[in-house]
């Protein structure tokens, strides 16, 4: 029985045995074998170039400066006298490079199992390294290599539509593992919103070698590749709002409404790309973040203002969707009073009797509490954020916010409160805590001048195919969309009309503007002031931001203009003359055809009198 025992356990062991052997000979004869092809084929991967970014007419926005970088023979970490040599033939050639950095630059990517050169110097100038080329070549412990460095030609010139690229962290090379290879990656702007574009695929390399590491045969080569963009922003007519804009913060859009193109669009004060390119100093820095203008926030997109009066055409809107008549007003006093608070109209004095056109017209606050009071905030939200507000545009911006719609939801989720009614009457004109993005206050005018769903979007073209950017859903109801040339009517009378507020800053216009100015609040000012103290006699902080949002021509809406001067005080006064000299440089660059205009106006006028 013992013997038996032992047998078996003899016969087990040779089984478990003969078994691996066969196992590591024959099955798995294909995983070694690709082990032994590693060991002498040899795989380097090839960087691509960043993709170019250029202008609507074709002019350079951010290109790539051409140069080289320079890589150190590996295992030179534990033989300090070598590497030091090596290092010290580089900063003798470029004294401006540190010594000490460039040591732990390579300290840190040494390993016993990397074959690689490693990468000290990552970009020197072409200009700058190419006397020296012959010289650093003959060096055997050191590497050059082709490299390129992104480079803004006009340096704060849109920056906020453009972006710029920084140096890729750990979070990004486990994120998308070209990172690795290229180093830098899209930080704001297109440049990011657009990366995957431009960065582009890498390349490779294929080749024999020995137990040196040495090439002995070349075996293929696929070449990377990379996407070239066009933005529809026209350079000229950039620069020249820049102009127009001045010291002034705040933020400036140029929309063509045919196909919701940004032809121009500024956030104020703007910075120089090329700063985060080439390393930003802590002073730098410094000065970035503490400027009460805020030149790095991408006021576009991501500035949250009260919208002020420009919001009303919305809620007129939202009235008349609840029943409210056209013809029907109100007579404003200057005041409106609710549970023993009064809630004050601009016009101190009154503005007499208002209906929807006047109240529009003249921006009549006490209009748009009563008939708030009327219809209540549930009736007022939904068509708010119908029309785009509470919700993104879709610009091609990366971090769009979407701002907020007070609403009794909201107010509850956030604050766990009840709505009281006079916060409808604040929101009714724009104040409290309604915060829209001049981004969408752009796209809502586009959308009440054209009856569509407009989507603004800064990409015209990636390697020359178009792209598509029409509308893809409705946002008016049928009922809405017979009363939209209603509220058009009453924005013509803003910027036309005797009694229009901002008639007087659109006189030297050579397009007929329908306009909606607006002022938005940023400190409360106590019902106990009988009058309200003027503007420009506040402390520059305390002004409220002067809102204007326009389309041109009244008679063939072709683009949208809409302006925020922050602590400009009133919107007509700050931005109108603005809005006047980029509807006439419009004119100029022959984006408006004057000539077309009076040609259809001459039509109509015929065939008015014809029916006559």
């Amino acid at each position: 029985m013992r013997l038996g025992v032992v047998y078996a356990m003899v016969i087990i062991f040779f089984t478990m045995l003969l078994t691996r052997v066969y196992y590591i000979s024959v099955n798995s004869n294909e995983y070694y074998e690709n082990i032994a092809e590693q060991n002498v084929i040899k795989t380097q991967y090839i960087a691509p170039v960043r993709g170019l970014i250029f202008d609507a007419k074709n002019r350079p926005l951010a290109v790539n400066r051409l140069g080289f970088s320079i890589a150190i023979k590996p295992h030179l970490g534990r033989k300090k006298e070598i590497l030091d040599a090596q290092i010290a033939k580089i900063t003798n050639i470029f004294p401006d490079l540190n010594a000490s950095k460039l040591r732990r630059e390579y300290i840190k990517n040494d390993s016993p199992y990397n074959q690689e050169f490693i990468n000290v110097v990552d970009f020197i100038d072409y200009d700058k390294f190419i006397p020296h080329f012959a010289k650093i070549s003959q060096f055997e412990n050191l590497q050059v290599a082709p490299a390129s460095k992104r480079h803004y030609p006009y340096e704060n010139l849109a920056s906020h539509i453009i972006g710029y690229v920084g140096r890729a962290n750990q979070q990004d090379m486990q994120n998308d593992p070209l990172t690795k290879l290229t180093n830098y990656t899209g930080r704001s702007g297109v440049e990011r919103y657009y990366n995957m574009v431009l960065q582009g695929n890498e390349g490779l390399k294929r080749s024999k070698v020995n137990a040196l590491n040495q090439q002995i045969q070349s075996l293929d080569t696929v070449m990377p590749t990379s996407k070239n963009i066009q933005l529809t922003v026209d350079l000229e007519l950039q620069k020249f709002i820049g102009e127009v804009f001045g010291a002034d913060a705040g933020s400036v859009i140029v929309m063509d409404l045919k196909s919701g193109a940004i032809i121009a669009a500024g956030s104020y004060p703007e910075y120089n790309l090329n700063t985060f390119v080439n390393g930003i100093t802590q002073s730098e820095w410094d000065k970035l973040i503490k400027d009460i203008d805020h030149p790095f926030t991408n006021k576009l997109v991501n500035g949250l203002f009260p919208p002020g009066s420009v919001v009303k055409m919305g809620m007129g809107l939202a009235f008349l969707d609840a029943g409210v008549s056209r013809s029907d007003g109100y007579r404003c006093t200057g005041t409106y009073e609710l549970g023993g608070r009064k809630f004050r109209c601009w016009n101190m004095y009154g503005h007499g009797f208002m209906n929807l056109n006047d109240a529009i017209r003249e921006s009549c606050d006490d209009y748009f509490y009563k008939n708030s009071q009327k219809i209540g905030i549930d009736a007022i939200v939904p068509v708010l954020e119908r029309i785009g507000f509470g919700s993104k545009t879709g610009v091609d911006l990366p971090n769009e916010f979407i701002g907020i719609v007070p609403s009794r939801e909201w107010k509850m989720r956030k604050y766990g409160k009840s709505w009281f009614q006079g916060e409808t009457l604040i929101t009714s004109i724009g104040q409290g805590n309604f915060l829209v993005t001049p981004m969408q206050v752009a796209r809502y005018t586009a959308n009440i001048a054209t009856g569509l769903n407009i989507v603004p979007h800064f990409l015209y073209s990636i390697d020359g195919e178009l792209m598509d950017f029409t509308p893809k859903d409705d946002i008016f109801t049928p009922f809405e969309k017979r009363q939209l040339n209603h509220i058009r009517h009453a924005m013509f009378e803003v910027a036309n009309h005797q009694k229009g507020t901002a008639r007087r800053h659109f006189t030297g216009s050579l397009v007929t503007v329908a306009a909606k100015t607006g002022t938005a609040q940023v400190v409360g000012i106590s019902q106990a002031d009988k009058k309200r103290v003027r503007e420009e006699d506040m402390a520059y902080l305390q002004r409220s931001h002067a809102w204007l949002t326009t389309y041109a021509p009244y008679e063939d809406p072709q683009f949208v203009v809409t302006i925020i001067v922050e602590h400009g005080g009133h919107g007509g006064s700050a931005a109108g003359p603005k809005a006047t000299q980029i509807y006439n440089k419009l004119v100029e660059m022959g984006y408006i055809n004057l000539n077309k205009i009076n040609e259809e106006k001459e039509k109509k006028t015929k065939k008015t009198k014809k029916r006559r």
